[in-house]
């Protein structure tokens, strides 16, 4: 009975988002919105339910998509006036916005990395990492890497010294992890799903470890990124593009056989790869307010502003004010 109660919610909750789009689209024309993005990234999954479903041509949008080989091209694109909206992390937009450049952000995804060990290993705790070979995705800097590092020294622990720390891009890291060259590794969330299809243990995931930063939920790190001055010009545009992603996430969020559509995207090479993509991409759909996730990101960025230091986050030791944006209607 609870199971049925849920069903209905959820597609009433789909048919509401769906009508909020119509609705929206109803008073404004058609407009077009180019969006950098990584080919290979999740948010080419959302496009493809996008489109298959008709969810653009119902909000009056044309999304235009400038396909990148990496984040930096996407930041080059903005930056460059070649493209209204990429997908960042509000690190980058803080650091912009006390540089001078007035950008904003609105939450996208909080699917984080985790550290990944084999099934069969010894390691049972983070302090087990210590004397460890360990495989760290994106750098020294990376998020995730600095956030464990402050969890761990809270416990009297500098993973940074006491183990063997090897840097790299994610998809090296973990075919090196595979092939037992690693004792763990911290990648980042679709690289670990891939690992953990493949039988490997997850030690923690990084919104485990939150909470002891000081964190109250579960943080959308990843958001869509686009200039103030833009989006105050086109709040309409953007109010429907918010709506027309979150009731492509409701489809994703609900319906196991749009998956097997898009397996082909994710290059998923197996049901329990696609599952488990499929499972951590739903954990990471944002639920919460604007206003809760930019109280957690300030705690956060003290946090890693005093870790990372200026390289990370530039001359503010604070999140600038402006970096979330506040002008859709209901958060």
């Amino acid at each position: 009975m609870a199971h049925k109660i849920m069903k209905r919610f959820v597609h009433t909750l789909l048919a509401a988002v769906t009508f909020t789009i119509a609705t929206l689209g109803a008073w404004c024309g058609a407009e077009t919105i180019r969006l950098a993005a990584q080919k290979t990234g999740t948010f080419a999954w959302e496009l493809a339910v996008i489109r298959a479903h008709g969810l653009d041509r119902k909000a009056n949008l044309t999304i235009e998509v400038l396909d990148l080989a990496s984040p930096e091209a996407g930041k080059i694109a903005l930056r460059g006036g070649n493209a209204d909206v990429m997908v960042s992390d509000w690190l980058f937009v803080s650091r912009e916005r006390a540089l001078g450049a007035k950008l904003t952000f609105y939450p996208y995804s909080s699917a984080l990395g985790a550290v990944m060990v084999p099934a069969s290993s010894p390691i049972r705790s983070l302090a087990d990492l210590r004397g460890r070979k360990i495989a760290i995705a994106g750098g020294p800097i990376d998020k995730s890497w600095l956030l464990l590092q402050a969890s761990l020294k809270q416990d009297g622990i500098d993973l940074k010294s006491e183990a063997t720390i090897a840097y790299g891009a994610p998809p090296l890291l973990s075919a090196k992890t595979l092939d037992g060259e690693m004792d763990a590794t911290l990648n980042y969330w679709n690289f670990c799903a891939a690992l953990e299809a493949k039988g490997f243990r997850r030690l923690v995931g990084m919104e485990d470890i939150l909470p002891k930063l000081g964190a109250k939920g579960r943080i959308a790190m990843v958001g869509y990124v686009f200039d103030e001055a833009w989006g105050d010009a086109n709040k309409g545009a953007v109010a429907r593009f918010i709506a027309m992603t979150r009731a492509a996430k409701e489809i994703l969020s609900t319906s196991d056989a749009e998956w097997k559509t898009i397996a082909p995207l994710i290059g998923a090479s197996d049901a329990a790869t696609l599952h488990a993509y499929r499972d951590r991409y739903r954990e990471g759909i944002p639920r919460r307010s604007i206003a809760d996730e930019e109280a957690d990101a300030r705690i956060l960025y003290r946090v890693l502003a005093r870790v990372g230091g200026r390289e990370l986050v530039g001359p503010a030791q604070e999140l600038e004010p402006g970096t979330f944006y506040h002008a859709i209607p209901g958060d």
